[in-house]
């Protein structure tokens, strides 16, 4: 009963429009030709967009809904299409947010390194000041320092969980926590929830009016190279979102290509088995090798492990023919390698590599 009080509480008080910038407030979004035809179009002669006419699959601008795609999202996602919004690419998405509710050289955002490098990129991009806490030594967020960190002008706190480098999902409690009483933007960026044993936050978008959920297509659907990232949030932030992204931000050959792979009946689920049956495999190598003197806990398609010496030991790789990534630079990362979970072959190749060192 206290859940649900504090649910009716978190509805009525909280207000989008009072954290949207008043300029986009003030904004007339731009309509597109296939934006003014909602018609079927069967059988209708489209002479309204300046399109060359002669058929080739991509002569016609795309669909700046994505319908089809949303369509089968909704379906997978078991979540409303009005509640998705898509993106070229996931950074997109994160630039629009950015755009919609901080307002240039005034607002701040807070992060919690270490974390995804493009949150401070896209900040810098759109004159955002920058306030970082620091993640605890076992990579959670420090929620009472973090709502100290805030003030007046801080408008989204980012959370990456499953969080990229260190592989880990942040504890539940600390995000509903920080979901509450933050007044801002909470978006929890969820690229690697599908190799989680967690639960992804879309499942609660009802009760949280100012959370805003991203993930993509590029890791566990294996389609990295079209670009496509997707947002989940109430409807009034779709809508505000929606109102200044370009008209036609995914390409039709993006969603030609994600509609073909996701009809696929259980093929992101069977690639997403392997992947876990490698990663437990990875593991128990990884902690059999001299100079690893830690392999942390990974929800991910990759791990992140401590070694002696990330600069060298990086570079023999390099010198095998084996590329990973060195996050010795990050904070709490010193002498860190990040190893993306490949194919049992790759992986092999790798464990044999590294034992050889």
């Amino acid at each position: 009963m206290m859940n649900q009080v504090h649910k009716t509480t978190m509805k009525t008080v909280f207000d989008i429009n009072n954290l949207v910038r008043p300029t986009i407030k003030a904004l007339k979004p731009y309509s597109s030709a296939r934006d003014e035809f909602q018609g079927n179009s069967n059988a209708m002669v489209f002479l309204d967009a300046n399109e060359n006419p002669f058929e080739n699959g991509v002569n016609r601008y795309p669909d700046p809904q994505q319908g089809g795609v949303k369509t089968l999202l909704s379906e997978i996602k078991k979540i409303n299409a009005k509640n998705i919004l898509l993106g070229n690419g996931s950074d997109e998405v994160l630039d629009l947010i950015f755009r919609a509710f901080c307002e240039p050289n005034k607002d701040n955002i807070i992060i919690l390194p270490p974390t995804y490098g493009m949150y401070s990129v896209l900040a810098n991009i759109n004159a955002i000041d920058i306030k970082e806490v620091q993640l605890s030594d076992n990579y959670q967020p420090k929620v009472e320092t973090i709502l100290n960190t805030i003030d007046s002008n801080s408008k989204i706190l980012f959370l990456c969980s499953p969080n990229n480098p260190t592989g880990n999902s942040f504890s539940g409690q600390s995000v509903e926590e920080l979901l509450n009483k933050f007044k801002g933007i909470v978006v929890i960026d969820e690229a690697y929830i599908d190799f989680s044993k967690e639960n992804s936050w879309i499942d609660r978008l009802e009760e949280f009016p100012n959370l805003v959920v991203t993930q993509t297509l590029s890791k566990a659907y294996g389609m990295a190279g079209i670009r496509l990232g997707i947002c989940y949030a109430s409807t009034e932030i779709i809508s505000v979102l929606n109102s200044i992204k370009p008209p036609y931000n995914v390409n039709e050959l993006t969603q030609q290509k994600a509609i073909q792979q996701l009809s696929i009946k259980d093929l992101a689920i069977n690639q997403i088995n392997d992947i876990l049956k490698e990663r437990t495999n990875l593991i128990s190598e990884l902690e059999s090798v001299n100079f690893i003197s830690k392999v942390h806990p990974s929800d991910a398609n990759f791990v992140l492990v401590k070694v002696d010496d990330a600069t060298k030991r990086y570079d023999q790789l390099i010198d095998k023919g084996i590329v990973i990534r060195n996050r010795t630079t990050q904070p709490g990362c010193e002498n860190c390698l990040r190893l993306t979970v490949g194919t049992k072959e790759e992986n092999k190749i790798l464990i044999k590599a590294l034992k050889g060192l």
